[in-house]
């Protein structure tokens, strides 16, 4: 199989499946399903009409949109005509999308028609030429759609009809694709920037190639080949696909003939329901939907008894939900530990096999892990903590467009490149390794990385704001949540918590937006004038315990 060779093409490895399982279902969206012949022909007719559109090769297209059979097309089209997928959250503001629209220099997004208003004020301050729009009910059939639109179910954007606007739905349903050009690219050609929060101001783009996606998504999709054959699994697809969780752990179930069950938004009534309807054997979440699913007052009305693994990624399982969970459905919760820069798991629990309470499991095939003092990069002993670096043959090597964050982040030991996860974890005598703690800049919020830093820069970009500081407040429900500490200029009056909420709402993507204000005559900065994150930290930790 073609996905096996990580030196193939991300879309030749795709089609390569969809002309082996072409009747097979691949995806299902909103209760349709989509065989994987039907996926192909609308990638291919998707990417002839790109390659219309002026899309060239090598050229990064921005993919806008959430969770659904469109995102799976344009995600399949856009790399069939030879450019490079460029995939964000759809709850982005204008503010991140022209940022990140000028920092990948795309010149064409793929929207939904619910954000298609962002997109219109981007223009003008990028490099964005051309606009293709889907509507959610695009590629559904007819009933559906004018069931959705009677009955006010499906959100509706306005969207200028303009030259420069274009319709997905047109694009992907074309009568034939006509002549494609020879697929080109693979191995170590670029496939996609994703972008990632972190400890800087702005999102950082992860080049992802061709190779290094397919060597992780076979190997982690793989995990749970020994509960069931590859073909038979059916994924609930509720992590984002813009994310390296849900691309790695969900979409990479096309590559080996499984079907993935994908819905715009998170709901669970219509999971659970999507479980027992089609019987969905694999389920992936980050611990916030592992405890919402558990404290659903409905969850027993529903058959769930198909579920064979589940696994978490995106932070630590409290060992209390863990449990829980074990004793409602006799299944354990499978643990990997990952990050963007990774291309996802550098260590994964093994299913086949015992894992030791809180483990994060053992390292991947394709990956070397150093746990080393991160004051000297010496390696440290089993059972001592250290910094996780992490190398592998196809590994990123930098970041897009930012020199000075690839110097920081990427170090050479033993004629070997590393990343830097800024992630302290332990290993036991037996290889299992469980993480302990994470660079105090970066806030794990539902599953998101959000970089203090970015908010800080956005409070300060505020009139009366002279200083901020912004940290992670341990929550057992959503990881850590956002607190802000702000000190205001003197003569200011009248400026509220809810003000500066407010001021953050508009600039900033919901997930990044502070859940506390609290108002400081100072903030606590070293000698030579850097904010001290830590010590407000420590004073949180404090008041916690009481």
């Amino acid at each position: 199989m073609i996905a096996h060779d990580p030196d193939a093409n991300i879309f030749e490895a795709f089609a390569s499946t969809a002309r082996e399982y072409q009747n097979r279902t691949a995806v299902i969206y909103l209760g349709t399903r989509f065989t994987y012949g039907r996926i192909l022909r609308l990638a291919e007719n998707f990417a002839a009409s790109l390659l219309e559109a002026d899309v060239v090769q090598g050229e990064r297209v921005i993919l806008y949109v959430p969770n659904s059979v469109h995102w799976v097309v344009a995600w399949l089209g856009i790399q069939r005509a030879g450019a490079v997928v460029v995939p964000i959250t759809p709850i982005y503001t204008e503010h991140d999308l022209i940022y990140i629209a000028n920092d990948s220099g795309a010149a064409h997004i793929v929207c939904s028609d619910t954000n298609f208003g962002y997109v219109e004020q981007a223009i003008p301050e990028t490099g964005l030429k051309k606009a293709v729009v889907a509507r959610l009910t695009h590629l559904l059939p007819w009933w559906k759609r004018l069931f959705g639109w009677a009955f006010d179910l499906v959100p509706k954007g306005k969207v200028a009809r303009k030259d420069n606007t274009l319709w997905f739905g047109k694009m992907a349903k074309r009568p034939s694709p006509g002549a494609l050009p020879p697929l080109t690219g693979g191995g170590n050609h670029m496939a996609e920037i994703i972008y990632t929060g972190g400890t800087t101001k702005y999102p950082k783009g992860v080049p992802i190639s061709h190779g290094l996606y397919l060597e992780s998504a076979m190997e982690q999709i793989s995990m749970c080949d020994p509960l069931f054959r590859p073909e038979e699994n059916v994924v609930l697809g509720s992590a984002p696909l813009f994310h390296i969780l849900g691309q790695t752990c969900a979409l990479s179930t096309l590559l080996k003939g499984g079907a993935m069950v994908l819905m715009p938004k998170v709901n669970l009534d219509a999971i659970f329901d999507a479980v027992q309807r089609f019987k969905a054997k694999t389920l992936i979440g980050v611990p916030t939907l592992y405890r919402m699913i558990l404290e659903h007052e409905r969850i027993d009305y529903y058959d769930l008894s198909s579920l064979q693994y589940c696994f978490n990624g995106g932070d630590v399982l409290p060992e209390e939900i863990s449990a829980r969970w074990r004793r409602k459905f006799d299944l354990p919760i499978f643990q990997g530990y990952g990050a963007t820069e990774t291309c996802g798991g550098v260590t994964m629990c093994r299913t086949d096999q015992d894992n030791p309470p809180k483990s994060i499991g053992r390292v991947v095939p394709s990956k070397k892990l150093k746990l080393v003092d991160p004051a000297t990069l010496k390696p440290v002993l089993p059972g001592e903590q250290g910094e996780a670096l992490v190398h592998s043959e196809r590994m990123v090597r930098a970041y897009w467009n930012k020199p000075e964050e690839t110097e920081e982040a990427f170090v050479e030991m033993d004629g070997l490149l590393y990343y830097r996860t800024a992630d302290v974890l332990t290993m036991d005598e037996n290889g299992h390794y469980y993480f302990v703690d994470r660079t105090v800049d970066t806030i794990k919020h539902k599953g998101y990385r959000v970089s203090s830093s970015e908010i800080e820069a956005v409070l300060q970009e505020n009139h009366a704001v002279i200083g901020a500081c912004v940290v992670g407040i341990p929550d057992e429900k959503v990881g850590e949540r956002i607190k802000a500490f702000v000190v205001l200029k003197e003569d200011v009056k009248g400026i509220t918590g809810y003000d500066l909420i407010r001021w953050c709402r508009e600039r900033l993507a919901n997930y990044k937006v502070p859940q506390y204000i609290e108002f400081r005559d100072m903030l606590p900065k070293s000698k030579v004038g850097k904010l001290l994150r830590r010590e407000i930290r420590s004073e949180e930790e404090r008041r916690a315990e009481g």
